[in-house]
């Protein structure tokens, strides 16, 4: 299994590969760029949260009650709030991951388990784009993608780590096969799981169908004009 350190390092590398592309070969706002870095550097890193160290399970709630406020930060302002509200907002936001996130984590999750599995990684994928709310899908696609893409590189990191290449003949671990894996030994996690990102995918085809105002539902309910031919003499 692969160092705290080592996936750092990893996701770190990917997010500032995949930042740079998507600034000088797409065309990306240098903001929304630096954010895919970030957020891809920490994807690198979110299996971790149910670790049994306390040393990474910390700093990594405390990296996503950061970033939380921050990806939630466009979706509070286009609900008209005040100021003041969308700073309560924020702050209880980070109380919420920062503390009561981190309690429930410990207590429900077990290391290795539905968290560390390819359904966890879209789920998070999914996430990220619900949070992130802006008139165009395509900076939403790009934050979801580069959060897939580190916590994917979690995985397969884990996964490789768990092979043994010394010797003639490779040899695997007792980790192997845990972390690349759509289902765990208990199906209660692994129903919730699903459940989870069934519920994500539908929030997220809400959320992109087309909002239809009352005015152009009743211009679409209108007959269409009837033309009245003029006679030229």
């Amino acid at each position: 299994m692969a160092s705290f350190r080592g996936h750092l390092a990893f996701s770190a590398t990917l997010g500032i590969t995949y930042g740079a592309l998507s600034y000088w070969q797409l065309g990306l706002d240098w903001g929304t760029a630096a954010l895919a870095t970030a957020i891809t550097a920490v994807g690198g890193m979110l299996p971790d949260l149910d670790s049994d160290s306390g040393v990474p399970v910390r700093e990594m709630f405390g990296l996503a009650a950061i970033f939380v406020p921050l990806i939630l930060l466009r979706r509070f302002a286009r609900a008209g709030l005040e100021v003041e509200q969308i700073l309560v907002l924020l702050a209880a936001t980070f109380v919420v991951i920062r503390y009561g996130a981190a309690w429930l984590f410990k207590r429900l999750t077990v290391h290795r388990g539905m968290f560390h599995s390819i359904p966890a990684m879209l789920l998070a994928g999914l996430a990220t784009f619900l949070m992130y709310k802006t008139d165009s899908i395509r900076p939403r696609l790009f934050l979801a993608v580069g959060i897939t893409i580190g916590f994917f590189s979690h995985l397969l990191l884990d996964e490789i780590c768990a092979v043994d290449f010394r010797g003639l003949k490779p040899k695997l671990n007792q980790f192997a096969g845990s972390a690349l894996k759509f289902a765990s030994k208990s199906y209660w996690a692994t129903g919730i799981t699903y459940l989870l990102l069934a519920l994500a995918a539908g929030l997220v085809v809400l959320d992109v169908k087309p909002e239809t105002t009352p005015q152009s539902t009743e211009q679409a309910m209108q007959p269409p004009p009837v033309k009245i031919p003029v006679q030229t003499k």
